[in-house]
């Protein structure tokens, strides 16, 4: 056994004996002034595009406002789903709230279709008071 670590021991020593004429070659170092010419390349460079940038980004903006409006209105409309649906599961959570909002919306369901809904010509005037309305709000008149 100590034979076996002797030689083990001996040839590790052998491995990690290094030569100098295996050693390998270092990269050459640039010097001051090429390395301060590429620095002053860079730098101009960065102060090519950030002079330009308000210019570039208002010409962005007007080729794709369209979209960016769009996108906007999205991402808005679903932040205030979110924000009404975690509304209502907080008044959800007070105790008698839920059954005092149903009943609310039961009692105007009612009312409306009492008001409008029975007879004939009071669907007629609902139907004008519709249309006027969409057209407010839509822009045609």
């Amino acid at each position: 056994m100590e034979t076996e670590l002797q030689q083990a021991e001996s040839t590790a020593q052998s491995e990690a004996t290094i030569s100098l004429e295996d050693a390998g070659t270092l990269a050459q170092l640039s010097s001051s002034n090429e390395t301060s010419e590429q620095v002053k390349e860079v730098l101009s460079v960065a102060y090519e595009i950030l002079s330009n940038l308000p210019e570039r980004l208002g010409e962005f903006f007007t080729e794709y406002k369209q979209l960016m409006v769009t996108l906007g209105l999205i991402f808005g409309s679903i932040v205030a789903v979110k924000l009404t649906l975690a509304l209502l599961a907080a008044l959800n959570e007070i105790p008698l709230v839920e059954p005092v909002l149903e009943l609310i919306g039961l009692g105007y369901s009612t009312w409306f279709i009492i008001r409008f809904m029975l007879k004939a010509e009071k669907r007629q005037e609902f139907y004008v008071k519709f249309n006027d309305t969409k057209d407010q709000v839509l822009g045609s008149k």
